[in-house]
């Protein structure tokens, strides 16, 4: 009778240069523990300089490698068929003060555009000098009783919509930014699942 044993591939983690990858790092192994802690402690592959910032683990070398030791077991694979590596690089230096205080510069005027802009397109200053004729009678040329509630509002929106106040989140729930990052990721890493996956172009040839 043959023993089974699961694994499920991740779908992508990150390691740094020079680490060596083992079965526990990429997947998630179940079944008898005589042979649990064999297969998790298993080399797949030494992270060098060559791999560049991603290397695709696929499927069929991590049974080959596992079949090679336990000809016996009956591998059931759950989940994706590759696992994306991303490969941090280790910096010596920490960015230096200018360049971060640059970016944010940089950043903080690009929003404040933004936000003018749109509020030029839409005539958001004539829209309420007539709301402050509607509610007053009077015309005002800066209605400051609305202009300045309004700011400190959207200030306060942008901070409860983005869900954060510097590393402070207000609940769980994940916003908007981080969403749109992990949907990124997700098609990032499909992507070079299947066009960087030196097993199948080797097979392909």
């Amino acid at each position: 009778m043959t023993t089974p044993v699961y694994i499920r591939l991740r779908q992508s983690i990150r390691v740094s240069s020079g680490h060596v990858i083992r079965v526990r790092d990429v997947a998630k192994v179940a079944g008898p523990s005589s042979y649990k802690q064999i297969v998790e402690s298993m080399v797949i592959h030494n992270i060098e300089e060559k791999d560049k910032n991603i290397v695709v683990i696929d499927i069929h070398p991590l049974i080959e490698l596992i079949l090679k030791r336990f000809p016996h077991l009956e591998l059931e694979i759950i989940g994706p068929s590759q696992c994306v590596v991303h490969v941090e690089k280790k910096f010596a230096k920490k960015p230096s003060l200018f360049i971060v205080t640059a970016i944010w510069v940089l950043l903080f005027i690009g929003a404040a555009m933004a936000i003018m802009n749109f509020h030029y397109d839409v005539s958001m200053e004539d829209v309420q000098q007539k709301l402050h004729f509607m509610l007053t009678g009077e015309e005002e040329e800066h209605p400051l009783w609305i202009q300045v509630p309004y700011s400190i509002g959207l200030g306060l929106g942008m901070i409860l919509f983005f869900n954060h106040w510097f590393r402070k989140k207000f609940n769980e729930e994940p916003n908007p930014m981080e969403v749109e990052v992990f949907k990124y990721q997700e098609d990032l890493d499909h992507y070079v699942a299947i066009n960087e996956n030196k097993v199948e172009q080797d097979e392909d040839r």
